[in-house]
């Protein structure tokens, strides 16, 4: 199994919009690619939140072929929608990792 990770820095005036939109639009969004089966959002702890707190969204896939097509077909539109919304009030970075057993 894979997990595309998105950690994101959300700034304090739209932490609760921002969470409405991940769990109502955009991880429905994105599951519905049928690259991932699902989804957990998880907070980081112990970080420096003075400006907001940070989130990891997890997406699961049961092949790095289902991660790929994600990336190659969906991942630039998908930015650029959560950009135009969210514009500079959002930090976000990327990682894949793999399920060892």
């Amino acid at each position: 199994m894979f997990i595309y990770n998105v950690t994101t820095k959300v700034n304090n005036s739209v932490k609760t919009d921002w969470l409405a939109w991940i769990h109502q639009e955009h991880i429905p969004e994105i599951i519905n690619t049928g690259c991932f089966t699902t989804a957990t959002v998880l907070q980081l702890l112990e970080t420096d939140d003075s400006e907001g707190p940070t989130y990891a969204i997890q997406y699961k896939a049961d092949s790095k072929a289902m991660y790929n097509q994600y990336i190659e077909k969906f991942s630039g539109i998908m930015r650029r929608k959560a950009h135009k919304k969210w514009g500079g009030n959002i930090i976000a970075f990327n990682s894949l990792l793999q399920v060892i057993h």
